[in-house]
Formats: C-alpha cells, sequence, structure tokens
C-alpha cells in the first residue's frame, strides 16, 4: 500500500524565503500548506541567516515533509546579491539536510517546464497553473508560490531522482 509523500518546496532568498508544502500520492496531488519566512533587512547579515534558520526549522518541525526541494541560484549582474542570495540558498539547503530530508535542486526553468510546459514564463502563468493543478491552494506572496512550483516539480521528478540517488550509492 502506498503512503503519501510530504513535499516541501523552498523559494531561497534573503529578504523571503518562500516554502510550500504538497503531498503527492500516486498521480494525485494535494495542496498542503505555504508561507514566507522573512529576515529583519536592518538586521546585520549574520542575524538575518539565523531568522532564516529558524523560521525554517519551525516550518520543518511543524509539517514534517519527507523530501525537500530547492530552486538553485541563477547569476546576475551584480555580485554583491548573487552572494547573498547563495547565502540564504545555503540556509534552505541545510536545513532540511539537518532534519534528515533528502534535499533535491532544481533550475527555475526546470520548475516552469514541470508546472507550465515551458522552460520560460511570466510569474503570472506560474501563479496560475498552481492554482489549477491543486484549487485548494493558497499563498500570500509570490515566493510562497514559487515554493509551490519548486514542490510540483519535485512530485514530476522524484522517482528519477531517487533512482540516481541509489545508483550514486552503489
Amino acid at each position: 500500500m502506498e503512503v503519501p509523500i510530504r513535499i516541501i518546496g523552498i523559494d531561497p532568498g534573503l529578504r523571503r524565503t518562500g516554502w510550500g508544502i504538497v503531498e503527492t500520492l500516486g498521480n494525485s496531488l494535494r495542496f498542503v500548506a505555504s508561507g514566507t519566512v522573512t529576515s529583519d533587512a536592518k538586521a546585520d547579515l549574520a542575524s538575518r541567516l539565523c531568522q532564516l534558520h529558524e523560521g525554517l526549522s519551525a516550518v520543518i518541525h511543524g509539517h514534517r515533509p519527507d523530501e525537500a526541494a530547492v530552486e538553485q541560484t541563477f547569476v546576475n549582474k551584480d555580485a554583491v546579491a548573487t552572494l547573498k542570495l547563495g547565502q540564504a540558498r545555503g540556509i534552505a539547503l541545510l536545513v532540511p539536510a539537518l532534519a534528515g530530508l533528502p534535499v533535491a535542486e532544481y533550475a527555475p526553468n526546470a520548475v516552469k517546464k514541470a508546472v507550465i510546459g515551458v522552460g520560460h514564463g511570466e510569474k503570472k502563468q506560474i501563479h496560475m497553473m498552481v492554482k489549477v493543478l491543486m484549487p485548494k491552494a493558497h499563498f500570500e506572496t509570490d515566493d510562497a508560490a514559487d515554493a509551490l512550483a519548486i514542490a510540483i516539480c519535485h512530485t514530476h521528478h522524484r522517482q528519477s531522482a531517487t533512482a540516481r540517488a541509489a545508483l550514486a550509492v552503489r
């Protein structure tokens, strides 16, 4: 008998880190929860990273996901902003790993392709398709909607990711 798999998708950001949790069983997909962890923009970097760590830890402790998926960063023209995003992404990878969850990573284009069918698209399209795939889903921020899209992407790719991980252990 199959059991539902609970997946947390994480959209990392230093100001706002979105999270979204879905359950998958076979081909079915069910919305569980979503939200955003924020950090105090006036605080120093280390304090902000602590805030993200504490917030994500509370979400994982409260919702008990089985697997995690994190969006990979893209490199932009502002090296300082890219570095800060990378540090926030490190927290997004670390928290589920510390909780013992397998963590998958997906490029933004892979997330878009899994949700809207093409590798390039606007946020509005992603949000609309998240609602189509999970009519009961609700999200208050773009970051939470993006995190749900990352979780959905993982539901599409998790079997191949699990198989790759098993082969790597051999």
